[in-house]
């Protein structure tokens, strides 16, 4: 009995402790009126000088495709090779295909079956789209473009360019001799031809 008394006086204690008020309590939630600040915003903005959590992001080329002059860069501000057309490649079909197509021609399934819109997604072969320079792609990317979401918040800036990185190679495959806005990427190789098959050894009696 007495452990029954003491078990039951530690809940007692313990739930003591736990008030209806300490989650129902005054804050601000995010996009709400604010009754505490003068301009009735509850989201502030960020003091001048501010850096976010992590590394300081100095490279402005890399991170927004604008250069220091503020016009849109017209060369990869990062190494790009056969390595990074692929990783390019990959992302490319996840995120872009639904929409722009495996070749780029904006023929995807959902242009094509599901999404109705007063301008058709553009093929990238047109003049216009190869003559832009490279950090015109990586910006739509990043911040979106008509009907296309943002996808910066989704996709590394380093796989933001190797998209862009392919999606300069399927320019360049569609159109080899045709020039290019910024790095002029050479067009994927062809495929070799498949080995004959090794004949079998007919042994004459």
């Amino acid at each position: 009995m007495k452990r029954l008394g003491l078990l039951g006086l530690s809940c007692a204690i313990l739930a003591s402790g736990c008030h209806y008020d300490m989650w129902v309590q005054p804050k601000e939630k995010g996009y709400r009126v604010s009754e505490f600040h003068r301009d009735n915003r509850t989201i502030r903005e960020e003091p001048k000088g501010v850096v976010a959590f992590g590394e300081a992001k100095t490279d402005t080329a890399f991170h927004t495709g604008y250069g220091a002059d503020g016009k849109l860069v017209r060369e990869f501000p990062t190494e790009t090779d056969a390595d990074k057309v692929k990783r390019g490649q990959e992302r490319y079909r996840i995120y872009c295909t639904p929409c722009h197509g495996e070749l780029g021609d904006g023929k995807g399934m959902i242009t094509q079956r599901g999404l109705a819109v007063a301008r058709p997604v553009p093929t990238y072969h047109t003049q216009r789209l190869r003559e832009l320079p490279v950090g015109h792609f990586f910006d739509v990317i990043t911040n979106g473009y008509g009907v296309m979401f943002p996808q910066g918040a989704r996709i590394t800036p380093e796989d933001r360019w190797a998209i862009v990185a392919y999606v300069r190679a399927l320019q360049k495959a569609a159109a080899p001799d045709e020039p290019l806005g910024g790095l002029d990427l050479p067009a994927p190789a062809a495929a070799p031809a498949p080995a004959p098959a090794p004949q079998a050894e007919v042994t004459v009696q």
